[in-house]
């Protein structure tokens, strides 16, 4: 029997499997037969980067706008983030508020966070490492 495990993907990994970047498999591997989640943000954070790219390379604009539109092929679900305690942990990790919901709602789910972002997934380990060692 195959269990599906939840997994909260941020604004990272999602630009690294919509936009075919390099590190674009090993996501894929990370996320494989999991339920994914994340904040409601990620869509205005991945609709973001997909705005920088137009703006680095305006002749890929097509291409990018076509990748960005399979945004809800991810399947992810959204959700709202405590923004009380969410402020709280940004200020314990050293995070924006932005990241700090991505290890809220990882929290909230206990579930792995799939991230990019060295900070974020650094973050995520203290605070696991912690959570653990009470």
């Amino acid at each position: 029997m195959r269990t599906v495990t939840d997994k909260v993907v941020d604004a990272s990994a999602a630009v690294a499997l919509l936009f075919n970047e390099t590190t674009r498999e090993s996501v894929v591997a990370r996320l494989r037969g999991s339920s994914l989640h994340a904040p409601a943000l990620l869509r205005f954070e991945v609709a973001n980067a997909c705005l920088k790219k137009i703006r680095a390379v305006p002749s890929e604009r097509e291409a990018l706008l076509e990748a960005f539109s399979l945004f809800d092929a991810l399947s992810v679900d959204v959700h709202n983030v405590d923004l009380a305690q969410t402020i709280a942990l940004a200020e314990q990790t050293r995070l924006t508020v932005y990241d700090a919901s991505y290890l809220w709602l990882a929290r909230a789910f206990d579930a792995e966070l799939v991230t990019l972002d060295d900070r974020l997934a650094r973050a995520e380990q203290k605070l696991r490492g912690a959570r653990s060692a009470t």
